[in-house]
């Protein structure tokens, strides 16, 4: 258990017993027990540059709060400020801070002294009064009893209870803050996932029609030479059959679609009714504009907002110990009153019914401190668990971060590769088509190229849809979003 003092500037030359009395209390006035905050130094290696970082993906250039605006899409931005001033989640976490700001102002308020103004009456008999009816012959009586009374209450904060009620407080509300700022990361983060959703579903299922159209000419071509004695009826029933699978791709994609749309309408706050059917419009990829910048450890751990809310929770655990150390010794309080009490409404402006007193009182949980000790104990087991929880947030933000590294560069070689085995699909198609009219190829060579050709595009824009979501998760695993356009973040 430490204490800190800080001893007040006082006159030497103090008279009288009560004045020394007062002057030893305003020494000790500054004394705070339980131990002083010290931010926690992270893991070792924490701050270190990102071992993940890919030059030719990335950058290690800070990155911008407002990444979406790096895939310069005007509907993006316009979604993403709707998120964040309609979410009904982050409504809530707005409610949830609202209410620590108003904790953190009661712990204010017991710095300064209590202040109670009564006024009222009672009709009944005194036993004081009583005594003075009978001092001057007069029997005891039922009477009205009127009082009016300014009252003040202040609590002599000699160990920095209240100080370290107010420190507690004031961390707990910026924790809440945090908390607020990570949801904004999660709103962020979910708008561009649910937009990029709609539009490269819209590019899979545009991809998918295009197939279509590609079997379906085959397949009239070789209905056309059946007839013509060229081939023969199983190899109609063969490429017909191919139409029909490429066919069937396509309804769950579109269904998969309204989904999205239904995803995006509940993270902008909307009903179903009112779901923004104009970003079905968008049958493209979002592209970025520039690689990604993804700074360094130091970075990260500066601005991701549950590093921030596990260090302000850590400080706050901390000042709690400080509050149930300072129970281990006496509380001392001063009440004084003033005012007027009479059996008349006369009687309170007169000199006979002026009151006035001055009370000072100590209370002290001695000696059975049992439970003052518990709960010593009990605060010092939660700063330990919030310092754990602390080294286990920033390993997962480094952790996150690392992956979502690693699944985009793998992403982007995946694409690359993609991309060339569907240039070598349509070329191969390309020849294989030409050789089949010329005679010169089997069908089933044709449906063969056709089946690659279709696979290949289909993996293509299957691609892109993991790619930019990919994207977005690094961007997410980099903290940003919570000092962009949205609720106050006071």
């Amino acid at each position: 258990m430490k204490a800190r003092c800080r001893p007040a500037s006082t006159r030497t030359a103090v008279a009288g017993l009560g004045a020394l009395a007062l002057a030893a209390l305003v020494g000790i006035a500054g004394c705070r027990v339980g131990p002083d905050y010290r931010a926690p130094q992270p893991p070792a290696g924490a701050e270190a540059p990102l071992v993940s970082l890919d030059e030719a993906a990335e950058t290690p250039a800070a990155p911008p709060d407002d990444w979406w605006r790096l895939y310069r899409d005007p509907q993006l931005d316009r979604l993403l400020a709707e998120a964040f001033a309609a979410n009904t989640d982050l409504a809530a976490a707005d409610a949830n801070l609202s209410g620590a700001r108003a904790i953190l102002a009661a712990a204010r308020a017991g710095r300064y002294p209590d202040t109670v103004v009564t006024a009222g009456g009672i009709r009944g008999r005194d036993a004081v009064t009583d005594e003075i009816l009978e001092l001057g012959g007069h029997r005891p009586e039922t009477v009205w009893i009127i009082d009016d009374l300014f009252e003040v209450a202040y609590e002599v904060d000699l160990f920095g209870r209240v100080r370290r009620n107010v420190e507690a407080s004031r961390a707990s509300t910026e924790a809440a803050a945090a908390a607020r700022d990570s949801l904004k990361v999660v709103v962020a983060a979910e708008t561009a996932r649910a937009y990029a959703q709609v539009c490269t579903l819209g590019e899979q299922v545009a991809v998918a029609r295009h197939s279509l159209a590609v079997v379906s000419r085959e397949a009239d071509i070789t209905v056309q030479r059946h007839d013509a004695g060229a081939n023969s009826q199983f190899d109609v029933v063969r490429a017909q059959g191919l139409v029909a699978q490429v066919r069937s791709a396509i309804p769950p994609l579109e269904g998969r679609r309204r989904a999205a749309l239904f995803q995006l309408t509940a993270v902008l706050g909307r009903t179903p009714v009112n779901a923004p059917v104009e970003v079905e419009t968008c049958v493209t990829a979002p592209q970025l504009s520039a690689l990604i910048p993804v700074g360094d450890g130091a970075g990260l751990l500066k601005r991701r907002p549950d590093v921030r809310q596990a260090e302000r929770s850590l400080a706050a655990a901390t000042a709690r110990i400080g509050v149930a150390t300072a129970d281990l010794y006496p509380k001392i309080s001063l009440t004084g009153l003033y005012g007027g009490i009479g059996l008349q409404l006369s009687d309170l402006g007169a000199e006979r019914g002026l009151t006035w007193g001055l009370r000072p009182s100590i209370s002290w949980t001695f000696p059975n401190q049992g439970l003052p000790r518990a709960r010593v104990r009990q605060a010092k087991a939660a700063a330990a668990a919030s310092l754990a929880s602390f080294d286990s947030v920033v390993l997962t933000a480094l952790k996150e971060t690392e992956e979502a590294l690693a699944i985009y560069r793998a992403a982007l070689d995946n694409r690359e590769a993609l991309s060339d085995a569907q240039d070598k699909a349509h070329a191969a198609f390309e020849m294989a088509h030409d050789q089949f009219l010329a005679g010169s190829l089997s069908n089933l060579d044709l449906l063969t190229t056709e089946q690659s050709l279709v696979a290949a595009d289909a993996a293509v824009a299957a691609s892109d849809a993991g790619l930019v979501q990919d994207q977005i998760a690094v961007f997410k695993a980099l903290g940003g979003g919570w000092r962009g356009p949205g609720p106050d973040n006071r």
